[in-house]
C-alpha cells in the first residue's frame, strides 16, 4: 500500500495526456492555487508509440492501446500520487488548517497568525474594526439623511405623471408636457375650496372657483 498523501481537501485535478498539475482551493475566500506542472516522462513514449502504430499498425497498434490505458489521468497510479505528494509539498506552505472550524485556509488573506486561526473563526481586529466602522458610518449616514428635506418645492399632493398621457412624452416635470402642452397633472386642486378637479378642468366643480390655466 502506497503511502498516504497529506492535505487532499478541496483539491482539483488539472492533469492530461502530458503530465500531471493539481490546483488548490481556500475553503474561506476560494482563492486557488496550482502547482507546477509535471510533465510525465512516459507521455513522450506514449506519443513515440502511438506515432509508430499508426505507421505500421498491428501489433505496435496494440501498443499504442495499452501505453493510452497506462497513462491514463482520471485513474489513481503510483505515478500519479507521486504527483500529488509533491505538489502538496509544494502547495502546503500556503495553506493552514484552522482547529476551529477545520478548514484549509489561505496564509495571504484567511490566516490569523497572531491567534491561529482563520479569520472566520478569530478575524484580525483591525480589519474588523475598519468593517464596523464603515458599516456605522453608512447607517449614521441613512439616520442623516432621513432629517435632511429633499423634496422642498416639489408638488407632493398632485399625482405625478412620468409621461405624457396625450402623446405619451417622457416628462422631466412641471405642468404641462414639453411636447404637446397638454396637462401632466391627473388631477388640480382648487386653490378655493381645496377640492380635486380633472385635469384641463378651467373651473373648480364644488365651489366655481377659477383653476390656473
Amino acid at each position: 500500500m502506497s503511502d498516504l498523501v497529506p492535505f487532499t481537501d478541496n483539491v482539483s485535478d488539472l492533469s492530461n495526456a502530458d503530465g500531471y498539475q493539481f490546483e488548490f482551493r481556500c475553503e474561506r475566500c476560494g482563492n486557488g492555487y496550482r502547482s507546477a506542472f509535471r510533465r510525465d516522462p512516459r507521455a513522450a513514449g506514449q506519443k513515440l508509440a502511438r506515432g509508430l502504430g499508426n505507421l505500421f499498425g498491428g501489433s505496435l497498434s496494440e501498443i499504442t492501446s495499452m501505453a493510452d490505458r497506462l497513462l491514463d489521468r482520471g485513474t489513481n497510479s503510483p505515478a500519479k500520487d507521486e504527483a500529488l505528494r509533491a505538489a502538496t509539498a509544494e502547495i502546503g506552505p500556503m495553506f493552514h488548517q484552522c482547529r476551529g472550524c477545520s478548514d484549509w485556509v489561505c496564509d495571504d488573506v484567511c490566516w490569523n497568525d497572531t491567534i491561529g486561526q482563520c479569520v472566520r473563526c478569530s478575524p484580525i481586529a483591525t480589519e474588523e474594526l475598519a468593517q464596523l466602522q464603515a458599516e456605522a458610518r453608512r447607517r449614521q449616514v441613512q439616520e442623516r439623511l432621513e432629517t435632511v428635506d429633499l423634496v422642498g418645492g416639489v408638488d407632493l399632493k398632485t399625482q405625478a405623471r412620468p409621461r405624457c398621457g396625450s402623446c405619451g412624452a417622457q416628462s422631466s416635470g412641471g405642468r404641462f408636457c414639453g411636447e404637446c402642452g397638454s396637462p401632466l397633472a391627473v388631477v388640480i386642486a382648487c386653490s378655493g375650496c381645496g377640492a380635486d378637479n380633472p385635469a384641463g378642468a378651467r373651473f373648480c366643480s364644488s365651489c366655481g372657483t377659477g383653476l390656473a390655466a
